[in-house]
C-alpha cells in the first residue's frame, strides 16, 4: 500500500468512509475529575469577598490539580499509544501507523490551542 498524503493531513477529526468517530474529541480528563475541580474553583471564586487570600490558594490547589491530573492523563494516552505502534512487527499495515499518527496530532493540536 502507498503512502497517500492527502489523507495523512486530512484534519483528525474527518472520518474516513466507513468509520465511525464521535462529536468531538475525547475529553482528556473524566467528567468526574473535571467536575470535581470545577466546584473547587467555584467555591474559590464565591468566597473571595469574604476571604480573598484563602480563595486564592484554593484557586491554586483546583490549578495544581487539575495540571496535575492532566499531566498524568497524556502520560497514559502517549503510554497506550506508544504500545499500539512501538512493538509491533515491522512489516505493520501503513493504515494502522497512520492512525496513531493522527492521533498524536490530534492531542498535540488540542494541546498548543488550549
Amino acid at each position: 500500500m502507498m503512502y497517500d498524503q492527502s489523507r495523512a493531513q486530512q484534519p483528525a477529526s474527518q472520518a474516513r468512509s466507513g468509520e465511525r468517530r464521535t462529536a468531538g474529541p475525547e475529553p482528556l480528563l473524566p467528567s468526574t475529575e473535571r467536575d470535581a475541580i470545577a466546584v473547587r474553583l467555584g467555591h474559590a471564586l464565591n468566597t473571595f469577598a469574604d476571604t480573598p487570600r484563602e480563595a486564592l490558594e484554593e484557586a491554586e490547589i483546583a490549578f495544581d490539580e487539575a495540571t496535575a491530573q492532566l499531566a498524568n492523563a497524556l502520560a497514559e494516552r502517549r503510554r497506550l499509544l506508544r504500545a499500539g505502534w512501538q512493538d509491533q512487527d515491522p512489516d505493520t499495515q501503513s493504515d494502522e501507523l497512520r492512525h496513531a499518527l493522527r492521533q498524536y496530532r490530534e492531542i498535540t493540536q488540542r494541546l498548543l490551542h488550549l
